[in-house]
């Protein structure tokens, strides 16, 4: 059913949806179409295929152990974070995602600053363990967020039964707990599996070039040998993979047991109770924190010549600089956070509009119209990169040199977490309270104005946050479409990261701390705003 009773203003829901779906094709699949066109004039593409193999084979099975690595990592505060409240449980919550939202060079940049701090860079820098442990750390929050929320409205009846008839902790949690929550395990182990499948930055930094996977390789070809034909058809081999992931997702989703509406955490009571909290707050400061405190540690004192502010210094000079970046490294920092702002603007009108006709809409439409805006999310950001620089070649959308094609990528990237985060908002206000007002005579337009946008409003804003977030640290897409006079932070943190020196090292540490206290500063604020709201973009 569509608009309940009442006659839709066909012309103004045509525009309200028109817009994204124009978004989507013009940005998305038709640069999608671009990769197929040269995919299949390609000569020799199974050929190709078959050269790969051994890339596909890495790509998989190490996504797979970074996937398991990470839900035995997370698990201990899945558990506490789904089970306890305790002071300071949003603050956790909270401080959990800026790794996640922090760009791969930011994290690559941290496991190198760990690395030569303990003086084992030479043994772990180009290393499968580097790549794994980047990808936990990456990962974390994903796990322990989702599945502590889906934990955390878990009914306690079966357990307590179980432990009145005798059953143990862990027979119950065996025999009870994992069983019941499997399909919510699996369905973040899918996300995860994803995200360590389409991994670019943490893989070209830290994997190095024996380490190779898709990602990498489409990028190799395309921007080192420009032989964009076979950088298209690794595109379609990995989308072809990433199609059957998110096909896993989706259907997991959509099998996974309804939750009670109520939260079912208590205060810690016991002494046990209370030292699983603190050993898995404890655990999280050590796998997340230190990585993170070092990297500040670092960038004041890369070179070994004391703590000092040199290198914070170094941003504005061009000294040193112009023979590894043709602007200063202080200016990339305005070039993000200009095309973060109207990336932002454009995943927010784009994703408030897809979000109002997802919230009128009932069952199989709202279903197709979600699956659909969502997936840029699941694509590779590489793909999305190379979508652009080839379709976006030719009037009126020959775009490839304008500021504009920035913002747009990242906006493709932002639109999916506004959706997520507004959506299921709108879908909750009661369909009375619409149906009074346009009884009172409320046009559709004032309805939005009047009732659905005020009452989204922190949802909105929220989004915002974090599509903001999202875009200041996009590196796939940008890496293939910035220009040289006009570099964003992570594409010149890479830069400075390939280049061989203690300037160029403190310089990409200090570019880095900037940037993640910038990061973290949106997260909270974001947080903050979802407070009111246990909805938020951020949990899959």
């Amino acid at each position: 059913m569509f608009f309940g009773s009442f006659k839709p203003n066909w012309v103004l829901w045509g525009v309200v949806g028109g817009v994204p779906a124009a978004f989507l094709g013009v940005f998305f699949f038709f640069p999608l179409w671009a990769i197929l066109e040269r995919t299949f004039s390609a000569s020799d593409l199974f050929g190709v295929w078959n050269r790969n193999l051994d890339i596909l084979w890495f790509t998989a099975w190490q996504a797979a152990v970074s996937c398991i690595l990470t839900i035995v990592a997370a698990f201990p505060m899945a558990y506490v974070l789904g089970r306890y409240r305790f002071r300071g449980r949003k603050l956790v919550r909270a401080l959990l995602v800026v790794p996640f939202v922090l760009p791969t060079v930011v994290v690559s940049a941290a496991m190198l600053s760990v690395f030569d701090r303990f003086g084992v860079e030479d043994r772990l820098r180009h290393t499968l363990w580097a790549v794994l442990l980047a990808h936990v750390f990456f990962n974390f929050a994903i796990v322990a967020r989702t599945l502590g929320s889906y934990w955390s409205h878990l009914g306690r009846a079966q357990e307590e039964a179980s432990r009145m008839l005798g059953a143990g902790a862990l027979r119950t949690f065996f025999s009870i707990t994992l069983p019941r929550l499997t399909p919510a395990l699996l369905g973040v182990a899918s996300v995860v599996y994803l995200f360590c499948f389409t991994s670019f930055g943490v893989i070209l930094i830290l994997g190095g070039p024996r380490r190779a996977t898709l990602d990498t390789e489409i990028w190799r070809y395309a921007i080192g040998r420009l032989e964009f034909s076979t950088a298209a058809a690794l595109v379609v081999l990995q989308l072809l993979a990433v199609i059957a992931i998110v096909a896993l997702n989706s259907w997991l989703r959509r099998v996974l047991p309804e939750q009670l509406r109520t939260d079912t955490t208590r205060t810690p009571e016991s002494s046990r109770q209370r030292w699983a909290v603190r050993g898995s707050l404890l655990w999280a400061v050590v796998l997340l924190g230190l990585p993170l405190v070092v990297l500040v540690e670092r960038s004041f004192s890369a070179g070994g010549g004391g703590y000092s502010l040199a290198s914070y210094r170094a941003l504005g000079s061009s000294g040193g600089t112009g023979r590894l970046l043709f602007v200063k490294p202080v200016e990339a920092l305005f070039n993000s956070l200009a095309f973060a702002g109207v990336a932002t603007g454009i995943a927010v009108i784009v994703g408030v509009a897809v979000a109002l006709v997802v919230a009128y809409s009932r069952g199989a439409v709202a279903g197709a119209i979600d699956t659909v805006m969502l997936l840029p999310l699941g694509t590779s950001a590489v793909a999305v990169g190379l979508g652009l620089l080839l379709a976006l070649d030719s009037p009126p959308l020959d775009i490839r040199d304008s500021p504009w094609v920035i913002p747009v990528a990242h906006a493709l990237v932002g639109v999916p977490f506004v959706l997520r985060g507004v959506a299921p908002v709108l879908a909750a206000i009661p369909k009375q309270v619409r149906d009074s007002a346009r009884l009172l005579g409320a046009s559709q337009f004032r309805l939005w104005r009047g009732i659905d946008i005020p009452l989204a409003k922190k949802s909105i804003l929220s989004a915002a946050g974090f599509a903001f977030a999202v875009s200041l640290g996009e590196f796939g897409a940008s890496e293939f479409l910035v220009r040289p006079e006009r570099p964003t932070v992570p594409v010149v943190i890479f830069q400075l990261l390939s280049r061989p020196g203690d300037l160029a090292y403190g310089q990409a540490l200090a570019l880095s701390v900037i940037l993640m206290a910038v990061i973290t500063a949106v997260v909270l604020a974001m947080e903050y705003l979802m407070e009111a709201n246990p909805s938020t973009a951020f949990d899959l």
